[in-house]
C-alpha cells in the first residue's frame, strides 16, 4: 500500500514498540495539516483482532513517550491510538487473504485504461501480488503496490462475523 514518506518512518518507528507490547500495528497513518494534525495508530490483538480500552491506553503511553524522544514530526500534533473497528482499513497483504468473501471499498494511485481508480466489490484474496475484487462490472485485479486506500465495507454479513469473535 502506498503511503507517505512519514507514514513510513512513523511505522518503522513505532512498530517494533507495538509489537514488543504483543499488538500488532496495523496502519500508522497523519491526517490534517498544522497545529490540527493527528497521529492515528490502530493497533489490534492478533488473537482477536481487536483492541481493548486498556490496550489502546498501553499502546498510547509507550508512543507517546517514543515520539517525545525521536520527535519525529514538526510542531503539535494529536496522538489518537484505537482498535480498526469491524469495518477496518487493509493494509497488509495477509488483510486481503481473511477478509476474501466481504465487500470493500478501494482505490488505486495510477487509474486502469479504463480510467477507474475507486472500485466497490468483494474481496476474492490474492493473485501474484494483486488484490482480487469481483465487481458488477466483473474481476478486476488491483496491485498491492498501487492501492493507496482499502476498506471494508459495513454489511450484515460483516456484523454477524464480527459478533462471532
Amino acid at each position: 500500500m502506498k503511503r507517505t514518506p512519514l507514514e513510513q518512518k512513523l511505522t518503522q518507528l513505532i512498530q517494533p514498540v507495538i509489537e514488543d507490547l504483543g499488538f500488532q500495528l496495523v496502519l500508522a497513518s497523519v491526517i490534517g495539516e498544522g497545529a490540527t494534525r493527528t497521529v492515528q495508530v490502530l493497533a489490534q490483538d492478533p488473537g482477536t483482532r481487536n483492541l481493548g480500552v486498556e490496550d489502546a491506553a498501553t499502546i498510547s503511553r509507550s508512543l507517546s513517550a517514543l515520539l517525545d524522544v525521536e520527535d519525529p514530526i514538526e510542531g503539535k500534533y494529536r496522538l489518537e491510538v484505537g482498535s480498526p473497528g469491524i469495518d477496518r482499513p487493509l493494509v497488509r497483504p495477509e488483510d486481503f487473504e481473511h477478509y476474501a468473501g466481504y465487500e470493500a471499498k478501494l482505490e488505486i494511485a495510477t487509474p486502469l485504461e479504463n480510467g477507474q481508480r475507486r472500485f466497490r466489490g468483494v474481496l476474492k484474496g490474492l493473485q501474484d501480488k494483486s488484490v482480487l475484487v469481483e465487481t458488477d462490472r466483473g474481476q478486476v485485479e488491483l496491485p498491492l503496490s498501487e492501492l493507496t486506500k482499502a476498506k471494508l465495507v459495513l454489511t450484515d454479513k460483516l456484523i454477524k462475523a464480527a459478533a462471532q469473535m
